[in-house]
């Protein structure tokens, strides 16, 4: 875990290494200065020295600048190594997790990713800083002040030990069970950004359904969970204060008895007294400061643990050592393929897919609710790899290609569109970042989306809100299918990504697939018979099997199963699961 942090300083050692030697710096000349008004008090004001007294006076002066010097220094390189530092871990972070596949990111879920990236990194950039300058400080002013007590009186230095041994056994308990809760409190920090994400992003259908109690409840449930954790915690960290400001008031008292009484006997002088007192303070304020910085450790090691999980995970899905980057043609082939997201799972979600689609065929797939459509269709652009089994892609197995040119020949457009804020030309180029205006405008025919972007007064350079929520459903999918055809794909997946389309504007977008791309292998997922009908095969999909495989005309006659979702769309009740069921 420190060694996976530790990679991240990369760029701000120096800055980390100059930090802790100002600190040093300015805690030396603190400690001087007591020494300093011991001997003005003692050689120059009770002896009648003025001399002595400027002497000295200057020299303090001279040492309370350069405190003043490295304490600035000091502050400004701790801020420079703890921003640089949670700036790196963000940025691997982020990096990291562009090469996670689905597994990964479910693993971790999106709100937990958002919760490391944030509040995480965060606390460790704000503990790395109070190490840096707090910790540094405090400890070196603390054991340098115990040095120069026991150097003015080792008698009265003795009761300072006692007191900081005590106040150390007492920290140690607080700080170990305090930790145990911090690191229980970031887990409810996920369940508490899950419940904010779900709601602003579905705020249309909370309100439509006049769910906002409901969602407000829950969001106070969570909210609750994290504020009993946190109460739990402070309430350890808070007590270490009552027994430190006893122990301080305690050694002043012994500090006040045995100092005074030294002074009668001529044993000490009235200025070594009064170094006494300030080292006293020092060095139990010191304390105080180095307790608040170990419960900052024991908040931030729960974030650090959480950060090194992300950046030490290993992606489920990687290039091979030599990867094929052409992609020869657009022909698909599943040999004997078993499938399921989990390792432990007890079933299979795709069971013995055995079959060739060839390059520049269209192929319809069809089947139920729930029986692996889109999951068959991941397999092929390797968003995940199959358990058993291969999938071949331009005759070759899709795990010896490098995963971004593969990508670049299998387009995708997903069940859930999603377009980004922006002008419709920035989400179009997505496709094909260097794509001219008259690509896209010809993208955007083929998917019947031309006429109703020209219709905008800006036309192309309409800008789209956040999730798209300023275009229809069926305009949104027809722009991301435009979108998925400026990469000039070798097989392109329609994944129900035309059911908000009317029947008519389908039809025109299957057409121009047939007459425009003949070429490019197009398989469309569908609930509706009519959008896969005219497919030049079928494949009816069942409980995550094949259940059919053939024309439209030929599955009519062979399977069952076809033949009713025909007939209920047709004239039945159109109730596609019920026929499925």
């Amino acid at each position: 875990m420190l060694k996976t942090i530790g990679k991240q300083l990369n760029g701000f050692r120096k800055d980390s290494l100059l930090t802790p030697l100002f600190m040093i710096l300015e805690v030396a000349m603190e400690m001087v200065i007591p020494l300093l008004m011991a001997s003005i008090i003692d050689k120059g004001v009770n002896a009648g020295n003025m001399s002595h007294i400027y002497k000295v006076g200057a020299v303090m002066v001279v040492c309370a600048a350069i405190g003043l010097f490295a304490g600035l220094m000091g502050g400004r390189y701790g801020a420079r190594a703890s921003a640089g530092l949670a700036r790196n871990i963000r940025k691997s972070m982020y990096e990291k997790i562009q090469t996670f596949s689905f597994a990964n990111i479910d693993k971790f879920s999106t709100a937990g990713l958002v919760t490391r990236m944030t509040t995480d990194v965060t606390n460790l950039q704000n503990a790395y800083q109070m190490i840096l300058r707090m910790a540094v400080r405090a400890s070196i002013s603390m054991i340098v002040a115990i040095i120069m007590a026991f150097y003015v009186s080792a008698s009265i230095a003795k009761y300072f030990m006692i007191a900081v041994i005590f106040l150390a056994v007492f920290l140690s308990l607080i700080i170990s069970k305090a930790t145990k809760y911090f690191s229980e409190v970031f887990p409810k920090y996920d369940d508490l950004n899950q419940s904010v994400q779900e709601n602003v992003s579905a705020i249309r259908v909370v309100k439509a359904f006049v769910r906002e109690d409901y969602e407000i409840d829950r969001f106070n449930k969570a909210s609750k969970n994290l504020y009993a954790m946190f109460i739990r915690a402070e309430n350890l960290v808070v007590s270490n204060m009552p027994v430190m400001m006893a122990t301080i008031y305690a050694c002043i008292l012994m500090i006040s008895w045995v100092g005074a009484k030294m002074i009668v006997a001529g044993g000490l002088e009235t200025g070594e007294l009064m170094s006494l007192f300030t080292y006293c303070l020092n060095i139990l304020m010191n304390l105080m400061m180095v307790s608040m910085v170990f419960v900052m450790i024991s908040m931030s090691t729960a974030s650090m643990k959480r950060i090194a999980e992300v950046l030490d995970e290993e992606a489920t899905l990687k290039n091979p050592d030599n990867p094929d980057k052409e992609v020869v043609d657009g022909s698909i082939t599943f040999n004997h393929v078993n499938f399921g997201y989990h390792k432990e799972a007890e079933e299979w979600v795709l069971k013995d897919i055995n079959l060739s689609i060839k390059s520049g065929e269209t192929i319809g797939i069809i089947g139920a609710t729930g029986s692996a459509k889109t999951s068959f269709a991941n397999l092929i652009s390797r968003i995940y790899d199959v358990s058993e089994g291969s999938v071949m892609v331009g005759g070759k197995d899709v795990r010896s290609y490098d995963l971004e040119a593969l990508r670049n020949q299998v387009s995708v457009v997903l069940q859930k569109n999603v377009l980004f804020s922006g002008t419709i030309l920035d989400n179009l180029r997505w496709g094909d970042e260097n794509a001219s205006r008259e690509e896209c405008i010809k993208a955007c025919q083929l998917a019947c989306a031309d006429d109703f972007i020209s219709s905008f007064p800006d036309g192309y350079d309409t800008r789209i809100e956040q999730g798209g929520s300023n275009v229809s459903g069926g305009q949104k999918q027809r722009i991301c299918i435009a979108r998925a055809l400026l990469k000039k794909p070798k097989i392109l997946i329609l994944d129900d990504s035309t059911s908000a389309v009317d029947t008519a504007t389908d039809a025109k977008i299957r057409k121009a697939f047939r007459e425009e791309i003949p070429n490019t292998t197009k398989l469309i997922i569908a609930q509706r018979i009519s959008s896969v009908q005219d497919a030049d095969r079928i494949i009816v999909l069942e409980h995550g099997e094949v259940d059919g495989f053939g024309t439209h005309e030929e599955l009519l006659e062979s399977n069952e199963i076809y033949r009713d979702i025909y007939e209920s769309q047709t004239g039945g009740s159109g109730d596609f699961d019920e026929v499925g069921a």
